[in-house]
């Protein structure tokens, strides 16, 4: 990278860092805590039953050799890990509105990954292709999770293609303790819903597919030459044949049904983001239908 690329990231890190900053102290802090709790609960102290406290709470040992009531006093255990898989595939690395998919991956990442710290949890990275480009364990700090940001937003990975299976594999293998795990990827890859499935098992596990709007529908733009960003693979397409159009939109819908069903069935929630809107409208939407969903 020259020093002009570095002066870019740099600019671009800090940018995301003030946006994130703001999302979180003024929408997301709140809703991330009361969403996502700790590992359970864990014995703080013993002390003197005064009145108004649950008498359920009341330790009879205690209370039998003290001669008078005393309560068992727990605190949430609220430290957690919170692991994101980003995957930098070819097709991440394509936007038509003002961004890349993969800097709203980005973003996305930096927003949640700064909630979590917020709350003294740990976070860690994969970034992912059809190989597993990276792994930054989980640590805490805010240097920590602007390092992700960097590495999310510059890192030039070796592979181009998609294979969720084999990060979320990997996954199982490096993370013991149970976790918050964002998947972040555009899901054009199939045959994962085995290796997700088995991940959401262990792991509180949300699906964040990001896309962009030329990928949802095809203009009627005459021939246009087109390229898979994965395979390399070139092709003439005629958009402006009402059947091409047709064909390109039912097999959108079936996509995205195909994925969204796969969440359904594994009780893992699915947010669906685009670079032609803004992201913090729905992430709030989604911790508020979570809080109350939890809450029932």
């Amino acid at each position: 990278m020259n020093v002009l690329d570095l002066s870019q990231l740099q600019k671009k890190v800090r940018k995301i860092e003030i946006i994130s900053n703001r999302l979180v102290n003024e929408r997301v802090a709140g809703d991330y805590h009361s969403v996502f709790k700790g590992q359970g609960i864990e014995f703080e102290e013993v002390r003197p039953y005064v009145f108004g406290d649950d008498v359920r709470s009341i330790d009879w040992n205690v209370t039998a050799r003290a001669g008078s009531p005393h309560i068992k006093r727990f605190r949430e255990e609220r430290e957690m890990t919170v692991f994101f898989i980003v995957d930098l595939s070819g097709s991440s690395q394509f936007g038509t509105v003002t961004e890349f998919k993969s800097e709203l991956m980005a973003e996305i990442s930096a927003v949640l990954a700064l909630a979590a710290i917020a709350n003294n949890d740990c976070v860690g990275l994969m970034l992912l292709t059809d190989r597993v480009e990276k792994v930054i364990p989980p640590r805490k700090g805010r240097r920590h999770v602007l390092r992700m940001i960097r590495d999310v937003l510059a890192y030039r990975p070796e592979g181009s293609g998609t294979d969720l299976s084999l990060g979320l594999n990997h996954l199982r293998h490096v993370l013991h303790r149970k976790a918050v795990v964002f998947l972040i990827s555009d899901f054009q890859d199939e045959h994962y819903e085995k290796a997700l499935a088995a991940v959401a098992r262990r792991h509180d596990t949300i699906a964040i597919a990001v896309e962009d709007p030329m990928e949802m529908e095809l203009p009627a733009a005459g021939l246009i030459r087109m390229v898979d960003s994965e395979s390399g693979a070139r092709g003439m397409v005629d958009t402006s044949s009402q059947q091409v159009r047709d064909i390109f939109d039912r097999q959108i819908r079936e996509i995205r049904e195909s994925r969204a069903q796969v969440c359904r069935r594994h009780d893992i929630d699915l947010i669906e983001l685009s670079t032609r809107h803004d992201y913090d409208t729905e992430l709030v939407r989604f911790f508020r239908k979570r809080a109350r969903r939890l809450k029932h």
